[in-house]
Order: C-alpha cells, then sequence, then structure tokens
C-alpha cells in the first residue's frame, strides 16, 4: 500500500510540476522568425512601390528649392 501510494504521489508531481518555459521560449522565438519572415517577403514584393510613395511624399512634405534667377 505504501509503494502504491509513493508511486501515486511521485505521478501527480510529475504531472502537475511541469515546467514549460523552456518551450515557451521556442515558441515566441518561432514567432518572432515569422514575422521577420512575412516581413522580409512583404519589402521584397512591395518594396519598388513602397520606394516611389516615400519619394512622393517626401517631395509634398519638402519640394526641392528652386534656385533664384540672377
Amino acid at each position: 500500500m505504501k509503494t502504491q501510494f509513493r508511486f501515486l504521489v511521485s505521478y501527480l508531481q510529475a504531472r502537475l510540476n511541469t515546467d514549460e518555459r523552456g518551450a515557451a521560449l521556442v515558441e515566441y522565438a518561432l514567432l518572432v522568425a515569422l514575422i521577420a519572415v512575412v516581413c522580409i517577403g512583404a519589402l521584397t514584393v512591395l518594396g519598388g512601390g513602397i520606394s516611389d510613395k516615400f519619394s512622393e511624399v517626401n517631395n509634398e512634405i519638402a519640394p526641392t528649392p528652386t534656385t533664384a534667377a540672377p
């Protein structure tokens, strides 16, 4: 009877005292890697269009100054 009790106690301790800190760290690392891949892919596909839009906005905000005629 005593061995069954010890077995039950050790079984419950093993089931209830799970340490998943390492697993959570791996999951977060995978999420960060996936987000980085998506961002790189989006910049690769949309890179030219985004660059053109930024140039347009820059020209609207601060147009290039024209030199005055002497």
